[in-house]
């Protein structure tokens, strides 16, 4: 953890919600003019597009368990190295993987080469003198053998639907936007559940706080549900690890927020409406906090 070069970090699984703190964290970045140092987590996948296919495939016809959870497909060791070194120094390499053709163009136009979606951008030192690094994705919180990045980051969030709303997500997502059958999608979710397990799902017993989504109508059964539940068809439930972090206001959380109540001494559930709402209310004096303490001696 640093004083001087605060690391932040937003994790939870692939369809999670994690956006949405992302865009709260951002805008919370432009109202008090931090620099703030962007990592996506996908830049830490071992393997681009095409080479992960492929691996796939080899692992599907010899039976082994592979996915973009496990440790095997991500560069762990180079992420907490990245931790460390910016905490340490204010520096570090970061890379960019180009999602689709709009990412390849813009990078390509920043670095003056031609790149292709699904590969990555090559590794670049961060720029000097910015204020904190945050982190969004996957794997920001993972304990791994001797890995392990919470040494690191000074604020931990997680966002983690309940596990049939997180399902549901993916069917509908990845059926929509990508083009996989319902059968594809599960055959995926299963694929993956050992490393949902091993690498995922215990990085929420290491957040600071936690938005966990709960629907509110029927999710008994995500695999024939024909809509994802609105944000006002769902509580979200913010779990602090400790209730005196940063000295957060409950009572004040409470006027704030209308239709909040607590459910425990160190949780509160909000309206799935007031998601963003809430997370800048909870997550601005925290980050306010963290940028003053970078100027204290």
């Amino acid at each position: 953890m640093s004083r001087k070069h605060p690391v932040i970090v937003i994790t939870g699984s692939s369809g999670a919600g994690t956006t949405t703190v992302k865009k709260a964290l951002e805008s919370i970045f432009l109202r008090q003019k931090i620099r703030a140092v962007v990592v996506e987590g996908d830049s830490f996948h071992r393997y681009d597009r095409d080479e992960m296919h492929a691996r796939m495939e080899e692992a599907r016809d010899t039976g082994v368990n592979f996915s973009h959870f496990g440790e095997e497909a991500n560069l762990f060791a180079e992420l907490e190295q990245l931790f460390r070194t910016y905490g340490e120094t204010g520096a570090g390499r970061i890379r960019h993987y180009l999602h689709d053709a709009a990412d390849a163009r813009m990078h390509g136009e920043r670095l003056g080469e031609t790149f292709i979606a699904g590969r990555f951008t090559p590794w670049e030192e961060i720029e000097p003198d910015t204020d904190l690094l945050f982190y969004e994705g996957l794997h920001g919180l993972v304990k791994s053998g001797e890995i392990d990045l919470t040494r690191y980051v000074d604020l931990r969030v997680g966002v983690a639907p309940v596990v049939n709303l997180e399902w549901i997500q993916k069917i509908h997502r990845d059926s929509a936007e990508r083009g996989y059958t319902k059968d594809e999608v599960v055959d995926n979710i299963l694929r993956r559940m050992p490393d949902y397990v091993k690498y995922i799902t215990p990085q929420f017993s290491e957040t600071d706080i936690n938005f966990q989504r709960v629907a509110t109508v029927d999710t008994s059964n995500p695999f024939i549900a024909r809509d994802i539940p609105t944000q006002d068809e769902s509580f979200v439930v913010i779990r602090f690890r400790k209730p005196d972090i940063r000295n957060t206001d409950f009572t004040n959380l409470l006027t704030m927020i209308s239709g909040s109540f607590m459910s425990r001494r160190n949780t509160i559930v909000v309206p799935g409406g007031k998601m963003g709402m809430a997370m800048e209310i909870i997550l601005m004096p925290i980050i306010a906090d963290l940028m003053a303490r970078r100027h204290e001696d």
